[in-house]
């Protein structure tokens, strides 16, 4: 009886660990939409301007870092319309791009926090440097 008794207090105090390490992890979406030009050098008046093919958008990832700015966390895929989303932990991260050839986007990197069940919204420019 006795070891029946101290069975269950083990296997009771198991569980309680168990459910305690596993708990859900707090979680909020950060997406945005991407717009990347010039893709030409110059476009006449009167011209119109040429559509992303998908590969454009395939050849750049959103990446985002740790806080601290020099891990990354993921990278994110840009679909062909030019949107991407993530699922992330609750905390702080840093937003930059791949930086594809002389690409840069102005006002990146750059802080956000994610907060539980709420959405972050990053759009970014990239600029080619085409000129």
């Amino acid at each position: 009886m006795k070891s029946m008794r101290f069975l269950f207090v083990i296997l009771l105090g198991s569980l309680i660990l168990y459910g305690c390490a596993h708990r859900p992890q707090k979680t909020g979406i950060i997406e945005g939409h991407v717009t990347i030009g010039p893709l030409t050098p110059v476009v006449r008046e009167g011209e119109i301007q040429p559509t992303l093919n998908p590969e454009v958008y395939a050849a750049r990832e959103v990446v985002i870092f740790k806080s601290d700015g020099k891990t990354v966390f993921t990278r994110l895929k840009i679909d062909a319309n030019g949107n991407y989303q993530a699922e992330l932990p609750v905390g702080k991260y840093i937003v930059d791009i791949n930086h594809s050839g002389i690409d840069r986007a102005s006002g990146l990197p750059m802080t956000v926090e994610i907060a539980e069940n709420a959405v972050t919204r990053v759009d970014i420019n990239i600029d080619t440097g085409i000129r």
